[in-house]
Order: structure tokens, then sequence, then C-alpha cells
């Protein structure tokens, strides 16, 4: 274990401003997108309305698609009067902020500062970590107490120390807490060369059951078989292994997935397959950390992108450590500032895409941003074998574009992707609304901004419908036309 450096500051003051722009600016600037999100959310509303913080609901249902950590963060933040954006995300880029810093904390003691600076730096500007941490979703949850649970092993890999085992136990709980039995068989891994006596030892077995027993146990007491049957059997065993949930892709789905996350750092991969550098249990294990993950999560029927987010923070590490130790390392980096062409592409791209998925997307045009990530990839080639800076280079850059593109493409996201704009339409006539045949999402989405959710026409009909045609966001129209948007509310005719 190394000596902690005086350095170690110098990074403090580049990681302020950097995480307020990536985590925090704009944070509300979208309303909740997806279908996912508003549910979350929704569930989170009820808890903290009715004080339950045992069953979680969704508009007045039991549903156990997921366990609580996220409900109760979220509740708390309804509780303190963060907003139904912030309640629901400002806690997860909190964690998010949290964990980079753990992070970089965990890293210097086992390898170094300047190693655990420039994976903080990849980690925390990577596409993939900064997507899911502005969203009110439980994978950045399960990411931050299961990799920290990981991380805080690596004492134990390479010396057999076994003192950190609590917290690691205390952290896996968490994990479970976050998003059921998944982060369990990430961990694996722990389990190789005899290992699991030490984890299964009392003292470190009690921490685990004292942190995730108690919800699971409480839950079960109130809602019996249902909650058996819908938690475990249907959202783990038939989401593995049945294509019942219609998330499913092909064994090699996770492979664009991975690279895309790890954008603008992908090219540093490569120098993963070299020779030489596994002679380090604990590099070994960061290894087995990621490939058994993708392995895992490939052959699941159901895939979503959020899914291997566990496996970024121990690739980060692995890049960081190659890169500091190649030969030459400017190509590789000026690699990775050419691809932030990525992020003036998807401010193009990422509205129409998140509406209506990545197949229907606009097709971008060419614009003078593009030629920016030219520049920069000079300019790291002209700093040399100064590998820490050169990194800091492309971080401060990437954040750049992330800023671009949150000012960009929010009031296209809010107006495509979310039901807050539709809702702010429809409040004032909600009454004499009902709503027609729309996408799930629009409609979760709806009924979260709505809190009581309007009627469907079919059961209820209203004056005024909202209704979609394909590909369209829904639009409100009088229920005495179907080619014709309400006169009164001035909106365009439909095409």
């Amino acid at each position: 274990m190394r000596e902690m450096p005086r350095t170690i500051p110098r990074l403090v003051w580049l990681a302020l401003p950097l995480a307020y722009l990536l985590y925090f600016y704009r944070l509300d600037g979208v309303g909740l997108v997806g279908p996912d999100e508003p549910r979350y959310a929704a569930v989170a509303h009820e808890m903290a309305l009715s004080g339950d913080s045992v069953t979680p609901r969704l508009w007045g249902q039991p549903w156990f698609e997921k366990p609580p950590l996220l409900y109760w963060m979220t509740a708390t933040g309804f509780r303190l009067g963060l907003g139904p954006e912030n309640a629901p995300r400002l806690p997860v880029a909190l964690v998010a902020v949290a964990f980079l810093a753990f992070y970089a904390w965990m890293l210097a003691r086992e390898f170094g500062a300047r190693a655990a600076g420039i994976a903080t730096l990849i980690l925390g500007t990577c596409f993939g970590w900064v997507g899911f941490s502005q969203i009110g979703v439980p994978d950045l949850l399960l990411t931050a107490t299961f990799s920290g649970g990981m991380l805080l092993s690596l004492p134990w890999i390479a010396k057999r120390d076994t003192r950190p085992l609590p917290a690691v136990s205390a952290l896996f709980g968490l994990a479970v807490l976050a998003k059921g039995l998944v982060p369990l068989v990430l961990a694996l891994p722990l389990a190789s060369r005899g290992r699991i006596r030490d984890l299964l030892r009392l003292p470190v077995l009690a921490v685990f059951l004292v942190v995730a027993l108690p919800w699971y146990l409480l839950c079960y007491l109130r809602n019996g078989g249902e909650f058996l049957n819908v938690f475990f059997w249907q959202h783990h065993v038939a989401r593995f292994v049945s294509g019942g949930l219609m998330h499913v892709q092909s064994v090699w789905f996770y492979l664009p997935i991975f690279a895309a996350g790890l954008l603008p750092w992908t090219p540093l991969a490569v120098l993963l397959v070299r020779r030489g550098v596994w002679k380090d249990s604990r590099r070994v294990f960061l290894l087995l950390w990621v490939l058994w993950g993708l392995l895992f999560f490939s052959i699941s029927a159901n895939k979503l992108p959020g899914y291997i987010l566990p496996l970024f923070p121990g690739a980060a590490a692995l890049l960081a450590l190659r890169i500091e130790e190649a030969a030459d390392s400017r190509p590789w980096l000026a690699a990775c500032a050419a691809l932030l062409v990525a992020l003036p592409l998807a401010a193009q791209v990422l509205p129409s895409a998140v509406a209506d998925g990545l197949l229907h997307a606009a097709r971008p045009h060419f614009e003078w941003t593009w030629v920016l990530p030219i520049a920069i990839a000079a300019a790291v080639w002209l700093l040399g074998d100064r590998r820490f800076a050169a990194t800091a280079m492309i971080a401060v850059c990437a954040t750049a574009g992330v800023v671009y593109l949150k000012i960009v493409t929010v009031p296209d996201l809010d107006r495509l992707a979310s039901a807050r704009s539709l809702w702010r339409r429809v409040e004032a006539r909600a009454d004499h609304t009902c709503v027609d045949n729309i996408q799930r999402n629009w409609r979760y989405g709806l009924n979260y901004y709505s809190v009581t959710p309007l009627p469907d026409c079919s059961a209820a009909p209203k004056p005024l419908e909202i209704r979609q045609s394909a590909n369209e966001p829904p639009q409100l129209v009088s229920a005495s036309s179907s080619r014709y948007r309400h006169p009164e509310l001035g909106l365009p005719r439909n095409r």
C-alpha cells in the first residue's frame, strides 16, 4: 500500500468545477424521461406521502420490480422539497460524485496518485458514467455500492488483509438494496483462490445480513408470496432466462455498448491485450471483475445498456494503469481526444434518439465544432509524455462538450422525450382531458406529473384528448375531431 501523496489537492481543485458542470449543471433542465425514471420517482413520491418505507407502491398498487434504496433516497428528496426533477436525480448525482472521491482515494492507496488521478478522470468523464448520473434510476447506485465493496477488497486480494471485509460486506448489503441479488453474482471473482472462507465468517456475514435482510423480511411479512413471486422469480430468474420482458438482444449486444459507454476513452482498451502486466493479483482481480460481468450479462436473455455500468470502475482503473505504463502514450490519448467529436454529433442526434430510438434518430450534418477535436488531439500530442496533463486536458474538453450538449439539447429533449412540457399545456384543463392511445413512456411520465393519473378516453370520455401519432410527441386535441388540434389551444394541425 502506497503513501498518500501531497499532490492530491491539485486534483481536487480540478475536480470541483468539473464535477459541478458534469453532474449538477442543468440537472433539472429536462423533465423525467423514458418509462423507468417517472415510475421510480412516482413510487418514491407515494412512499414520501404515505410514510410507508417497506412496500413500494405505483399509483396505489404494490410494485415489486426493484428494492428500495433509490426510493428511500428519492423520498427523502421529496420531503426536503427538492422538486419533481431534483428529488429523483440529485441523490444519484451526489452518489456519483461521492463515489469518484472514494475511487480516487482508494486507487491512490493501492496504485499511486497519478494512476488514481487518471482513472478518476477517465471514469468521471466517460459517457456511461456521466449519462447514468443524470437520471433517477438505480444503476448508478448499484455501481457505487458494489464497486465500493470491490475496491475495498483490494488489500485483502493482495495481502489477505481481512480488516476491510466488514465494510465490504456492508457495501454489498447496500448493493442488494439497490438492485437485488445481481451484485452477489457479479462479486464471484472474490471467491477465487479459496478466499470464500473469509467472506463467510460470522462477523462479516452478520454485517451483510444486518444491512440487507430487514427490508426483504419486512416486505415478505407484509405482502407474502406475491412479493417472492414478482421480485425473485419474475425479476431475477425469469428476467435472466426468458424474453418475456421484451428486452432480448444478441449475445454480442454489450460489446458496442461497452465501447460506447467508455467514450472518449475507448481506444485505451487496446492496451489491455498487451502482455506482462498480469502478475499483480489486484490487476487480475480487476480484469476478472470486468470480464465476468460482461460474460454474465451477455448470456442473460434480457439486456439493457445500464446493466453493465458496474463494470466501468474496474475497467477505468485498468485503463489508467496501462496508459501510465505505455511506452508512448501519445497515439492512444490523441485518439481519445479525436473521439470527442462524438459530443457535437450527439448534440444533433440525442433528442430524437431518446424519443424514438437510435434507428429513427435524425442524421447529423456537418458543423464547425466537428473540427475542434482534431486541434485537441494535436495539443495532446504536443504535451509529449506528460500523461496526467494530457488526460486532464481531454477531461476538461469532454466537460466543455457535455455542457455544450446540455445547452443545445435541453429544449428539444424536454419537448420530444419528456411529458413535463405536455403536462404544462394540459394542467389547466386536466379536468376536461382524457388519454387516448399513447406510448407507455409518455403515459408513465404524464401519470407522474399529474400525480393522479388522467382517465383513459375509452373509460371516461372528455372534451379534450391526448393522442399520439407514430414518431411524434403526444398532442392535446379536441375529442370532436381526429384531424385537427383543439382550436382554442393554438396548436398546429396534424399532417
